[in-house]
């Protein structure tokens, strides 16, 4: 019975693991990621059920993102900018090594 046990906590932990999936950004200057101004630095971004939260230290941020893929795998990883209402707002993070594209909402 306690086999059991631990092999089903096993196998819910490891779906959950699976299910997020974490990637490492750069920001090379300020921008707005859901509603709070990030500054320049290195963030890693935790992916899940078209929620991405980006977290550097003490500062956390979430917003919806939907997730495409690319005909193509992004070689590097980058972020594209837009200038909504006088501030630089992320918009979109293509994942260096995937075809994955997240596109913030």
């Amino acid at each position: 019975m306690l086999i059991r046990k631990a092999a089903l906590f096993l196998l819910v932990a490891g779906m959950a693991i699976a299910a997020a999936h974490s990637y490492s950004v750069t920001l090379f200057e300020k921008a707005t990621f859901g509603n709070t101004e990030l500054a320049p630095g290195a963030y890693k971004i935790e992916v899940a059920d078209q929620k991405a939260i980006i977290r550097q230290g003490k500062t956390q941020s979430e917003s919806a993102v939907k997730v495409e893929e690319a005909a193509a795998k992004y070689e590097t990883t980058s972020i594209r900018l837009g200038n909504k209402d006088g501030k630089m707002r992320i918009e979109e993070i293509h994942i260096g090594g995937t075809k994955t594209k997240l596109i913030v909402m």
